[in-house]
């Protein structure tokens, strides 16, 4: 279902709902924008776990994927598991000299032979396997890296399945892939992704990549579709791992160090990402993002354990992607 039968099929009080929580939302948007000197188009441009959200933590991309929830049957309520959950990707608020470019991309650059479009292990998410390895072929990602970072990424519901509804109250962050708006809307309007093909089809986003007006709730409503996130995931991660390379990252073929980089990238942004493969963030970015993702109280005690905050960053950081970047989990 896509932004647009979500809209159509609201009441008149849901549509209400919808419109004056997106007025808050962009509200508070302009507040912490005013507060951090940004500006309205640069969505990545700020810490995203640290953007204010409405009280109960909706706005319309929520509200949408709440009234999704409604109209199918009730069942047992979706839960995060497995530890402390990543709050976003494609944050490059410490930098936005790696912006994504609004040009084609590249032909795929990821590995020097075909990549593996075949995977096992999906368990209860196995109906996401064809999508897993339509992108796999056109990306040339590896299918179990692809899948794995996926897994990290996604939220779970108590019986393991991928919730494809989730959404981070503390940041735009959403969906399989949470992407946060800005990285979505970039990658829509980039041309050679899937994303912005699609787009275009729909008449969501003009062949000047520019999005036509009115349409922006709907196409973020699409980072919802778990064939449009794992696409953009692919896509995000070719991007992403190009321009480590580019930039003297040694990034080898190899399943595991392909995900591994590539989950970096599409966690931290590629300023940050760099920075980490480099040897550290700095110490007011790494508590910051130490805090995003684990909390206060816990950050603290992290970095007083560790001795330094871009340190116990990425104690944490490394940790994390031992325990979920797991590509043999799904090779044949």
């Amino acid at each position: 279902m896509n932004g647009s039968d979500l809209l159509s099929g609201l009441s008149t009080v849901q549509k209400a709902r919808l419109i004056y929580a997106q007025a808050r939302a962009d509200m508070s948007e302009r507040l912490w924008q005013a507060a951090m000197g940004g500006t309205a188009e640069n969505d990545r441009a700020r810490p995203s776990a640290l953007i204010p959200s409405s009280k109960n933590g909706s706005n319309l991309d929520t509200l949408l994927a709440l009234i999704r929830d409604q109209q199918e049957s009730a069942g047992h309520q979706p839960t995060i598991s497995g530890g402390a959950k990543l709050s976003g990707v494609g944050d490059t608020s410490a930098s936005t000299a790696f912006a994504i470019p609004q040009v084609a991309l590249a032909p795929a650059e990821v590995g020097r032979f075909p990549a593996a479009t075949e995977l096992a292990g999906l368990g209860p998410n196995a109906q996401f396997a064809g999508a897993i390895s339509d992108a796999a072929r056109r990306t040339q990602i590896p299918a179990p890296a692809l899948a794995a970072i996926v897994d990290a990424e996604a939220s779970k519901h108590r019986d393991g399945r991928w919730n494809i509804r989730s959404r981070n109250p503390r940041s735009s962050a959403a969906g399989l892939g949470q992407f946060l708006a800005g990285t979505w809307i970039d990658m829509a309007r980039t041309k050679g992704t899937w994303l912005n093909a699609k787009a275009q089809e729909s008449g969501l986003v003009g062949a000047n990549g520019k999005v036509q007006s009115g349409a922006r709730a709907q196409l973020l409503a699409l980072r919802y579709d778990g064939e449009a996130a794992i696409h953009t995931t692919a896509d995000y991660a070719q991007h992403n791992l190009s321009r480590l390379r580019r930039a003297g990252a040694k990034v080898d073929d190899s399943p595991e160090t392909l995900a591994r980089s590539a989950y970096l990238g599409h966690h931290l942004g590629l300023g940050d990402a760099l920075r980490y493969l480099r040897g550290g963030i700095d110490e007011q970015r790494a508590q910051i993002l130490l805090k995003a993702q684990v909390g206060g109280d816990a950050a603290h005690r992290r970095i007083a354990a560790a001795g330094n905050a871009s340190l116990a960053h990425r104690n944490w950081l490394d940790g994390y992607i031992d325990r979920n970047i797991r590509p043999d989990r799904y090779a044949l």
